[in-house]
């Protein structure tokens, strides 16, 4: 039993465990928490799922049996014990107790008996009488619930473990492990499924998550199981009506719930309920909470503008949220298609914009959490919301993957309207952040087209040209200009700034760029008019009013395009438009355990409050004629001889003295 004990303390500290840390989340954010090496030793006890990992389960298992066995074996003698007055106790016996008072009485023993009797009653003790020849004893007791406490808390024990083991994936392994049920690792149709992966839908206990997105129904549960899954069928079928959310000045989410409909395939018979959090729905033993919300298969509507190549030429990319498509965005060159698929769309990005640092996309569960309300918190006058973005993976033929991130509007950052496409190589980063800025027409076309130019020999070459025409100070210098500035251009296009020091000694590097970074500026300042030429547009101005406009687009498209040999994709995809479609997350459980455990916790209360506040109480009087009165031999004993029984005792005894006389 001490053993016993001490596992449960053990389930205790695993249990807080499992509370402090959120369980059952995406490797990644365990890794990027307690780091690589200690991942790998959290990981060998499971403490990501820790009520449902092997050894927690065998534990509590071991408490179940152990501490039923114990029951079992001491419940019937405290039984016995309670109900017994151990009325045949010696009055010699009676001697060797610490707690008694022996006195004579002048009083008749039926006169002794019937006061003793009537105080016994006075004072809760129930009694019993044993007679002899000139002698009577009368054993009396209280408290005798105390006894029920202790089986009540280790019963308590019991119905807790078992309660706990019923609601976790205990029921489903052992479907695993002995009924043949095989989770699915491969991608199909859920009506693909076979049957040993599914799970019967009388199913005693289970907990399975469902997605159905706005207009869609479903009448399966998804539970997840060591790698794999196993569908979970259910007793009715839930269709999403409408999904609605409210969102605090911050851009998280307030509140969200789902107007369902649900249907009984049994009868036929539907009706409509409200799914929020904190208030599921319950029905035929199926409880379904509101867990969180995902996209639901937007409808996306993109532009493509390749960044390798002299072609600038835009392209539509159509797309829905979850699925893949390929693009060719260098057709003609030899590349091979890249597979592109997108993952995500955040209609609303609320940044705060008081600095000049670019924003940083919140994952969904930061969207979640925030409905308990610490978002809505002290209000910052510098939050704006930028507008829609769209995420997505690009994976190239040698299956190099990065994650993308676009805003759909250009936002003002360090004075210059720019767009924002955010790159990154795994979760566990932050983004990246390419800044293109936008033209009059709020696009990213121009920069497109002079990205194009730079590509085209013979645009750099009349770029060059029109720089040394107007800088050269001398005949003699203009060719050599011309030649610097081109080689310029065509390093930097390659390798960005790198390109331009990668054979400098570095002590002669900061000189080289202070001369060939303005270089560069001013040979894009007449490519970008070269561009503008031959597409018919306006001239610029490079005096009065709009001359710093113009000279801060150009030094942004400098950096942007410096940015470009380091851009893991050949392409740049800008939102056009969408489709939204809302879909909401469900838990859905049946957990027979929980009112089981419920019943435990109350057991426990009363077994706990019988053991703590119910004192067994004991007491023997022996009354014995003698000549001209009785002789009286009492003795009180009790479990727990605290210092309140040792008071009792004194004021037992200071009444036994006063019913003698």
């Amino acid at each position: 039993m001490r053993f016993a004990v001490s596992l449960l303390m053990f389930i205790c500290v695993a249990s807080l465990i499992g509370t402090v840390l959120q369980q059952n989340q995406a490797p990644n954010t365990y890794i990027d928490r307690f780091g690589p090496f200690w991942f790998a030793v959290f990981d060998k006890f499971s403490i990501w799922h820790v009520y449902n990992s092997w050894w927690f389960l065998l534990i509590m298992s071991f408490l179940v049996v152990s501490t039923t066995l114990c029951v079992l074996r001491n419940a019937p003698k405290m039984l016995r014990d309670a109900q017994s007055f151990r009325e045949y106790v010696r009055a010699n016996s009676l001697r060797s107790f610490h707690h008694r008072v022996e006195t004579d009485s002048d009083l008749a023993p039926q006169m002794l008996q019937e006061r003793t009797q009537a105080w016994l009653r006075a004072h809760g003790y129930r009694f019993k009488v044993r007679r002899e020849e000139d002698a009577v004893m009368v054993a009396a007791k209280k408290g005798s619930a105390n006894r029920l406490g202790y089986i009540f808390a280790h019963t308590a024990i019991v119905i807790i473990c078992l309660g706990g083991l019923l609601d976790s994936e205990l029921p489903i392994r052992l479907q695993v492990w002995l009924g043949g049920k095989v989770p699915i690792t491969e991608n199909m149709l859920i009506s693909d499924v076979p049957a040993s992966g599914r799970l019967p839908a009388a199913n005693p206990s289970f907990r399975a998550n469902m997605l159905v997105p706005e207009g869609g129904s479903s009448s399966t549960g998804i539970v997840a199981v060591d790698n794999g899954v196993l569908v979970q069928p259910l007793p009715f079928t839930l269709k999403l009506d409408k999904f609605m959310v409210d969102y605090y000045s911050t851009g998280m989410p307030s509140s969200f719930k789902s107007q369902v409909q649900v249907t009984d395939p049994a009868t036929g018979k539907s009706f409509e309920r409200v799914i929020e959090v904190n208030e599921p729905l319950r029905y035929k033993g199926v409880t379904v909470y509101q867990s969180s919300f995902d996209d639901g298969g937007s409808k996306l509507m993109l532009t493509g503008y390749p960044l390798v190549g002299a072609s600038g030429n835009a392209f539509p990319v159509d797309g829905k949220v979850g699925d893949g498509t390929k693009i060719e965005p260098a057709s003609g060159q030899g590349a091979a298609p890249l597979n592109v698929q997108f993952t995500g769309l955040r209609v609303i990005n609320v940044e705060n914009m008081g600095g000049d640092e670019p924003p940083q996309p919140k994952g969904l569960m930061d969207h979640v959490a925030s409905v308990t309300g610490s978002a809505g918190g002290a209000r910052n006058e510098n939050l704006r919301n930028v507008g829609p973005s769209v995420q997505y993976r690009i994976t190239d033929s040698e299956g190099q993957s990065h994650e993308y991130t676009t805003y759909m509007l250009p936002m003002l950052l360090d004075g210059v309207t720019v767009f924002l496409s955010g790159v990154r190589e795994s979760e566990a980063q932050p983004y990246r952040y390419l800044r293109i800025p936008a033209d009059e027409h709020n696009s990213v076309a121009e920069f497109a087209a002079l990205r194009a130019a730079l590509w085209d020999p013979a645009l750099v070459q009349a770029a060059a040209g029109r720089f040394a025409a107007k800088n050269a100070t001398s005949d003699m210098q203009q060719p050599l200009l011309e030649k610097a500035a081109r080689g310029a251009l065509e390093s930097f296009r390659q390798s960005g700034f790198e390109g331009i020091i990668d054979r400098v000694p570095e002590q002669d590097r900061e000189k080289v760029l202070g001369f060939a970074v303005p270089m560069i500026q001013l040979c894009l300042t007449e490519l970008r008019d070269i561009v503008r030429e031959r597409a018919g547009d306006e001239p610029l101005q490079y005096d009065g009013p709009k001359a710093l406009a113009a000279e801060k687009w150009v030094q942004t498209a400098l950096l942007a395009l410096a940015n470009l040999p380091s851009y893991p994709a050949p392409v740049l995809m800008t939102l056009k438009s969408y489709d939204q479609v809302e879909a909401s997350v469900f838990q859905v459980a049946r957990s027979p355990g929980k009112n089981t455990v419920y019943l435990g916790a109350l057991l426990l209360v009363v077994g706990v409050f019988s053991m703590f506040y119910i004192r067994d109480r004991r007491i023997w009087i022996w009354i014995k004629k003698r000549e001209g009165g009785s002789s009286v031999l009492a003795a009180m004993t009790s479990q727990r001889r605290t210092l309140d029984f040792n008071h009792e005792f004194e004021r037992f005894k200071e009444a036994f003295r006063r019913l003698s006389t």
